[in-house]
């Protein structure tokens, strides 16, 4: 085998798509002799020229020197023929997304390339394993998933199959490392890292929406001003299309057979066969003028009733101390008493059950009571809930005074774990279980999100920020309020939430 940290390498493309070109662009740049192969010829001169057009604008925008872009343009050949591949140390397939297509081109590669040779599929979203299951030798095929835009986006999802040799894996680790891209080693599974944790943010969103909770953009900003993230569920799934999310979302759903922590909802599937499919369809979860998203205004606050005082809970002094504060911050008077006075507002804080459950559990009165979400950054937005009996003197009382300072107030229908708390549990759960079965290493998990979905923290760093005992107690809510499976902790969450731990941290070796 090769040593792909130094040794000259020739790599063969099988497939001259969108990705094929990527990996031939990376490849070329870092060196590498690249062999670019398709049925379709044309396809071919079409992506030779492209990889060709994108160094001569690197060399014009200083990124390269122009000799560096001539090189590496002379470095990749279009094949006219699999049989050219005979002398490759690499083959990536990059075909597409259909089994019955991609195992006969691994036999067929198996015939052609040498010994020495490893072969490699870009697949996102079928098994490795049962990829390499009609070849020969299964030991030297193994997965090297790359995400466009190629040249852009540094990760790379390194896949071993069942049967794939470990060296295997760690010579496309280095391969990978020479392209200047992030490797990140991975257990041949539904989804494998990447897609699998990308369930938590999209399948949550989607049930929020399902349920009638909020609107799509509601939910959108409240993730970007409270959560931190730089897109929500819906701008996401318009973005990359939902013609891709939806069949990524059912494949991964029925490939862990109907695991309850990943399932769709019929909405998706609705949209998806309407042909609302986002930005490119011209409509998705927005409307879209060209390529700008058209975004529904926020409402008018309303006054504040004369006279208004407001009573805070106990129940979770953390968040309610936090919430004095800033309704102090605002002048709004306080009802200090042990219980609300007859005419106060009452606002709880809770966390993951719904306004109903927070105030029955408190004998509060339900007409006068409100829940805020003060877990998250409540700095630009936040999140106001009334229970189904609440006044609408009352909610617009409290959203005149939460609103006061600044702050946009989004005042939600009642939901366990309003949205940001179930939304934020949910992508945290869904990561501790992924490093619960062992698919990638915990920092790896980190790595992927961030690199690989634009996270501004790893789901297990931002566990780690809000608090395993917190979140831990937030999807016990949400199993308290919605009965529903999905909530169910990962065991990888729950011991290291009692025990104090990091949600980082591994088990010692036994």
């Amino acid at each position: 085998m090769k040593d792909f940290s130094k040794d000259p390498v020739v790599l063969g493309i099988v497939g001259a798509g969108i990705m094929g070109r990527g990996i031939a662009q990376v490849a070329a740049a870092a060196g590498m002799e690249v062999l670019l192969f398709d049925t379709n010829s044309a396809m071919v001169q079409t992506a030779w020229d492209f990889v060709g057009s994108m160094f001569a604008r690197a060399a014009e925008k200083g990124r390269m020197t122009s000799a560096d872009a001539n090189a590496a343009s002379k470095r990749v050949h279009p094949a006219a023929a699999l049989v050219e591949f005979s002398r490759c140390d690499l083959v990536i397939e990059a075909i597409i997304e259909k089994l019955e297509v991609k195992q006969p081109l691994f036999r067929e590669l198996e015939a052609i390339v040498p010994d020495h040779c490893i072969l490699a599929t870009n697949t996102s979203s079928l098994s490795v394993t049962e990829i390499a299951a009609g070849c020969r030798r299964p030991e030297r095929v193994a997965g090297c998933h790359f995400f466009n835009p190629v040249p852009l986006m540094k990760l790379v999802e390194v896949i071993g199959g069942e049967r794939t040799d470990s060296r295997i894996v760690a010579a496309l680790e280095t391969w990978v490392k020479r392209t200047g891209h992030t490797p990140v080693p991975v257990v041949d599974s539904p989804g494998f890292l990447v897609n699998h944790v990308g369930r938590g943010l999209v399948t949550e969103g989607l049930r929020i929406l399902f349920e009638n909770i909020t609107e799509t953009h509601v939910v959108d900003r409240i993730m970007r001003d409270c959560a931190g993230f730089r897109m929500g569920p819906f701008e996401l799934m318009d973005l990359t299309g939902l013609d891709v999310t939806f069949p990524v979302s059912e494949q991964v759903y029925n490939q862990f057979f109907h695991e309850p922590r990943l399932k769709p909802t019929p909405m998706q599937r609705r949209r998806y066969l309407a042909g609302l499919l986002g930005r490119k369809s011209g409509r998705g979860f927005y409307a879209y003028d060209g390529d700008d998203r058209i975004e529904p205004p926020e409402p008018a606050v309303p006054p504040v009733a004369k006279g208004a005082k407001f009573w805070v809970s106990r129940a979770q002094p953390i968040l309610g101390k936090k919430l004095k504060l800033l309704l102090r911050e605002t002048g709004m008077p306080l009802d200090n008493g042990k219980k609300p006075g007859r005419t106060s507002i009452a606002l709880v804080t809770p966390l993951g059950l719904d306004a109903t459950t927070a105030t029955l559990d408190e004998k509060l009165p339900p007409a006068r009571t409100l829940a805020v979400d003060m877990l998250l950054e409540t700095g630009k937005r936040i999140t106001l809930m009334p229970t189904p009996a609440t006044g609408i003197d009352v909610i617009n009382s409290a959203w005149a005074a939460l609103g006061k300072g600044g702050r946009t107030v989004s005042v939600i229908r009642d939901s366990g774990g309003f949205v940001g708390q179930r939304m934020v549990a949910t992508i945290i759960n869904t990561a501790c279980d992924v490093a619960q079965q062992g698919i990638a290493a915990p920092a790896n998990i980190d790595v992927g999100a961030k690199l690989g979905l634009g996270y501004p923290k790893g789901p297990l760093e931002l566990g780690d920020a809000v608090g395993p005992a917190v979140v831990l107690e937030i999807l016990e809510g949400l199993q308290r309020v919605y009965a529903d499976p999905r909530y169910r902790p990962s065991p990888w969450l729950s011991r290291r939430a009692r025990l104090g731990m990091s949600l980082l941290e591994m088990e010692h070796s036994m």
